[in-house]
């Protein structure tokens, strides 16, 4: 639509047309026909998003916080030892979620902003606290710095640790292959790759997950997280049955069905590709305008997302001149550095016309502050990347 500006934050991002039009029809029951069998078919495939065949999925009405909330309040008893992998702001609330349910944390964090735990630091924690759970956050939304989940999971599996991974700023975005990498639980929310509206917290467990859950000594503590509630809701919808214990998001759910079908029909190993593309010709634009990155090293960046420092002179202000040119990016959301930085997300359904709105935008924005470059600089160290991939 003329005069609509490009949304270009960590979520929510930019979803298809047919998505949004799933969200304006008309509101069916929650236990219509038709309606069952699209909450059932969401379901399938969720295991199929995530590259999990045998798992449990949930889909509760709620945010990424909610997901992180449920791992927690399912998977820990008061007195349960949980290693937190911590690489920012996210990994800091996902310690005090597990701390509410009683867990005695002990937390792996990176020696800077910007950076992540040693693998090496990772298997010495292990290996001394014997922790039923250990949480990685993929995608740390603050810092834009991405973990090494396919290490860490063979490390935490290693030592017996249920692997918790926080996939919020990742799942469909990110290469993660949930059962192959030995990850017992990977949680998301749907304002981010997954390609909806925000409201929905989407889960899926492993067998070693639901069997830790089963095997409780203690009543969850939450009544609303339970999965003695939700199981049987998940089970039914699955099986094409009608159960009530919450009423769902039922426009958000055929929504769902509607964006895991199109991320389905352009298979994961190609979405996984397109990002990775995309990301690469982003980074490359900002590295030739002059502008560092938070994540201290290409191998600790995220795909999904791109957190670049402003140059010597320039503050929070040339967002909005990068808005007037049409595109909205975020700021900063680390406490540590939050005035230093700004945020770029680039996941779902990102093209490559996106990106270089984006890096068209933020050159202007840049000029309009006085910040001196070569003028087409970084459009061209984007479209380096997207003709030679």
């Amino acid at each position: 639509m003329k005069g609509r500006k490009l949304l270009m934050i960590p979520g929510p991002i930019e979803f298809t047309p047919e998505v949004l039009r799933a969200m304006g029809m008309a509101t069916t029951s929650h236990v219509a026909p038709n309606f069952i069998e699209v909450f059932g078919q969401a379901l399938e495939r969720l295991r199929q998003v995530f590259l999990c065949p045998s798992g449990q999925p949930f889909v509760i009405a709620g945010s990424g916080t909610l997901a992180m909330d449920i791992a927690a309040a399912n998977l820990i008893e008061p007195g349960d030892n949980a290693l937190v992998v911590n690489t920012g702001y996210f990994s800091d609330r996902f310690a005090a979620i597990l701390e509410r349910y009683g867990a005695a944390v002990t937390q792996v964090r990176a020696p800077a902003v910007g950076d992540a735990p040693a693998l090496e630091e990772v298997e010495a924690a292990l290996k001394e606290h014997r922790p039923k759970l250990m949480t990685i956050t993929h995608v740390d939304t603050s810092t834009a710095v991405g973990a090494d989940v396919k290490g860490l999971a063979a490390l935490g599996r290693e030592y017996g640790a249920l692997v918790v991974v926080d996939g919020v700023c990742a799942v469909a975005g990110e290469e993660m292959r949930q059962e192959q990498w030995d990850i017992d639980l990977a949680l998301t929310a749907s304002q981010k790759a997954i390609g909806v509206p925000p409201g929905l917290a989407l889960l899926v467990a492993g067998p070693r997950a639901m069997d830790a859950f089963r095997k409780r000594k203690t009543p969850v503590g939450n009544y609303y997280a339970d999965w003695t509630k939700w199981l049987p809701i998940m089970e039914g919808y699955e099986a094409r049955q009608p159960r009530y214990f919450g009423t769902p998001p039922v426009n958000l759910i055929w929504a769902l069905g509607v964006s895991l079908g199109q991320i389905l029909d352009e298979g994961m190993d190609a979405r996984f590709a397109r990002h990775q593309r995309l990301s690469k010709a982003l980074k490359a634009a900002v590295t030739a305008l002059g502008l560092r990155q938070v994540p201290v090293a290409p191998d600790k960046t995220a795909t999904t997302l791109t957190a670049p420092y402003y140059p010597d002179g320039v503050d929070r202000t040339v967002l909005g001149h990068i808005k007037e040119a049409g595109v909205i990016l975020a700021g900063g959301l680390h406490p540590a550095i939050k005035a230093q930085y700004f945020r770029i997300g680039h996941m779902g359904v990102v093209s490559a016309s996106d990106i270089l709105a984006t890096v068209g935008a933020i050159e202007k924005g840049l000029s309009q502050v006085g910040y001196e470059f070569e003028a087409g600089v970084g459009l061209a160290a984007a479209q380096a990347v997207l003709i030679r991939q």
